[in-house]
């Protein structure tokens, strides 16, 4: 499959120029950068290395993915972050696994061998019972269902209604925020039962940019998403 990296920024002009140069471009039909009106000089970096820009205009980074929805070439999109937390090396691991016939391929902050250097004692608290609890509650194997770094087909996005504001509306009504896909890709990938697999790779302590964790919100809309996902058909 043709391959799109995607990556979601906001001021994240001193990790796109550490970070991005180690991206080995070859590996891709394509690299879309999907903006959230960075104050800083991120998107001119991103114009200069060449990469095709999208300026979002819908809020949260599920807003971002739809946004640049429409401009993604690949039959496959793999999401990465710049700044720093995602390392460009295991790019091709990751991909290489995913042609082995896989629907998803997530790269585990928390899988044997590898390590979270970004955590704090809160959001270790949080990604492992999250994670724990799409494992109990949807049948999932995961050591690492909440992380951006992952790999998947394209299509998974309408098979799966990752695109329908419904899917998503309550809790995001309820605590008044904007919340991401990849819980619920997680969750109904396993209600599914498709074909998922993780490699280890740590976690690097960010470099610059904005840290967009609304730790409170996000955790109650994510958590209350996971049980009502429970007595949904799959």
């Amino acid at each position: 499959m043709k391959i799109t990296l995607l990556v979601p920024t906001l001021n994240e002009e001193v990790g796109m120029r550490a970070v991005m140069p180690k991206v080995d471009r070859s590996l891709f039909e394509q690299i879309l950068i999907v903006d959230g009106h960075s104050r800083d000089n991120t998107v001119a970096v991103a114009r200069e290395m060449g990469y095709d820009v999208v300026i979002q205009q819908s809020p949260g980074i599920r807003g971002a993915y739809m946004d640049a929805l429409p401009f993604i070439k690949g039959e496959a999109i793999l999401t990465f972050s710049p700044d720093g937390n995602s390392i460009p090396e295991l790019l091709k691991p990751c991909i290489d696994k995913f042609h082995e016939g896989y629907d998803m391929v997530i790269v585990s902050r928390y899988a044997p061998g590898a390590k979270s250097y970004d955590d704090d004692a809160v959001t270790a608290f949080g990604n492992s019972l999250f994670t724990r609890s799409i494992n109990f509650f949807h049948g999932g194997h995961y050591t690492d269902a909440m992380v951006i770094y992952r790999i998947y087909r394209k299509s998974l996005i309408q098979e799966l209604g990752l695109d329908k504001d419904a899917s998503y509306a309550f809790e995001e009504k309820l605590f008044r925020t904007h919340i991401s896909w990849e819980p619920l890709l997680s969750i109904r990938a396993a209600k599914r039962k498709l074909k998922i697999a993780e490699i280890p790779g740590d976690e690097p302590v960010r470099e610059g940019g904005e840290r967009k964790l609304q730790v409170l919100k996000w955790g109650a809309a994510y958590y209350w998403e996971i049980l009502r996902e429970k007595i949904i058909r799959p």
